[in-house]
């Protein structure tokens, strides 16, 4: 059933990314909250699985990646929750608006920055508990340990106040575009690592 769990959270991480990367393509803002949420919800149970799965001596590094998994997941989803709810339901007008609808780069969107510099980190750490020596495993360590030099843009740019409204929309849309050509292979490579955990 571990093994399960684990490979299964892989499959549904795929499917949201890709689901996030159509729905940013075609400028559906409600599928790309919608679908982000299931890349969090998919996101612990992945990052559980390399803590159960780790040798003895990286044990610590799984307890670490779970725990910055469920502060990334606790933040996206409260995000993206509201957004679907809130901002979606209601005539946000002035501040309010400013504050909670992501398109306004405010608060919630900085709180979005925050939830991925978070996941930024418990990739690095879940990198350093795949020790398998095949090829895919190393390819996989690496993706997830350079997965965590987005903690640094994502927690920065908004403290500079880099991101605006007043940007190009499509710059964010490649940047969200690489980052899913990006997570894609992750997805698969923790698909095949917990096929073969034993």
């Amino acid at each position: 059933m571990n093994k399960k769990i684990g490979a299964y959270g892989s499959v549904v991480n795929f499917i949201a990314v890709i689901c996030f990367a159509l729905s940013m393509l075609f400028g559906f803002d409600y599928g790309s909250y919608f679908s982000s949420m299931f890349i969090a919800f998919s996101f612990v149970p992945m990052m559980c699985a390399y803590a159960y799965f780790a040798e003895k001596r990286v044990k610590l590094a799984g307890y670490v990646s779970v725990a910055f998994s469920s502060i990334y997941a606790a933040v996206i989803l409260l995000v993206y929750f509201a957004q679907l709810t809130t901002v979606r339901l209601n005539e946000l007008t002035g501040q309010a608006a400013i504050l909670l609808d992501f398109k306004k780069c405010g608060l919630l969107f900085n709180y979005d920055l925050l939830g991925y510099a978070v996941m930024s980190l418990a990739a690095l750490f879940a990198g350093l508990t795949v020790t398998s020596q095949t090829k895919a495993d190393r390819w996989l360590r690496y993706l997830l340990m350079i997965h965590g030099v987005f903690f640094i843009s994502c927690l920065i740019f908004p403290m500079l106040g880099l991101l605006k409204t007043d940007s190009p929309t499509w710059i964010g849309v490649v940047v969200l575009e690489f980052w899913c050509l990006y997570f894609c292979p992750i997805s698969i490579l923790s698909y095949l690592h917990f096929s073969n955990c034993k």
